[in-house]
């Protein structure tokens, strides 16, 4: 499962650098200052989880940290997702789904907190 996480992190980290370098060359003159920056919202929520998602996937395996792989992958589709196809087809309704993404996103750093503090209570015992 972790290699899957980790694989999955390799891809969204290449194509928020993809995504990252379309917008800066190929959107610039083409999106709204606004629409623009949307789209770079996008690209650095998709980057920043896509590392966040490599580094859990190099961790020993547990559920909570499966758990927390799963949302991110759901945060980047969702967040990330909804954000670049509200940018380039200016999809009012879109916008309605980028809080899910951003809940998934928030689920994910809490399930790697609680993780954490389990670890730290069993060392303490």
């Amino acid at each position: 499962m972790q290699s899957r996480f980790l694989f999955f992190a390799a891809i969204a980290g290449f194509l928020g650098v993809a995504m990252g370098a379309f917008g800066a060359h190929g959107l610039k003159s083409v999106l709204s200052e606004h629409h623009l920056d949307v789209y770079k919202t996008a690209v650095n929520y998709q980057m920043w989880h896509a590392l966040l998602l490599a580094f859990i996937s190099m961790l020993p395996p547990h559920k909570w940290l499966n758990w927390a792989s799963w949302c991110l992958v759901a945060g980047m589709l969702l967040f990330s997702g909804s954000l670049y196809l509200l940018a380039i087809f200016n999809i009012g309704w879109l916008g309605m789904i980028t809080p899910f993404g951003g809940l998934a996103f928030l689920m994910a750093w809490g399930l790697l907190a609680w993780q954490a503090y389990q670890q730290h209570k069993a060392a303490q015992s």
